[in-house]
């Protein structure tokens, strides 16, 4: 399978909230999703960009994207956090998720970040797996918090 890895332009934002959406149905939660192709595009793009991410093609279809931003931390730095990498599910086992994995940590050490953060849930076995073969640290003392405005 030819599978291509390339920044993620304006263009590509349908295909992009159609992932997102498949990807809250995985992890049961479908009607979360309140993000449109809209927000997206102001979000992401222009002046006050806030996002950026990659898609993976294959055969001219978007079957996958890493998304991210900048967070910054008091005690290291800059640092990218990865939102969420999501590989449609007819196409998982594929490697593609490995590529997009690859490349944003290409970007990451390329633009100088001191690390890449991101959160998994408990119970997605297969994702805990697949970063388990990065070697990565896993923290169980932080507590997750929010507050929506």
């Amino acid at each position: 399978m030819n599978t291509t890895i390339r920044k993620g332009v304006e263009e590509d934002l349908p295909s992009v909230l159609e992932l997102i959406k498949e990807l809250a149905l995985y992890e049961k939660a479908p009607n979360e999703v309140t993000n449109t192709v809209a927000k997206m595009r102001e979000d992401g793009f222009g002046n006050n960009a806030v996002f950026g991410f990659f898609v993976a093609e294959v055969e001219a279809k978007i079957v996958g994207i890493s998304l991210y931003y900048t967070r910054y931390s008091t005690w290291k730095g800059k640092c990218l956090y990865l939102e969420d990498i999501i590989v449609t599910e007819s196409f998982r086992g594929n490697g593609i998720g490995n590529l997009l994995f690859e490349k944003t940590k290409q970007y990451a050490a390329e633009n100088k970040f001191v690390s890449i953060n991101w959160q998994v849930l408990d119970w997605n076995e297969p994702a805990i797996n697949f970063y388990k073969k990065y070697d990565a640290e896993f923290h169980t003392d932080w507590i997750n918090c929010r507050i929506m405005l």
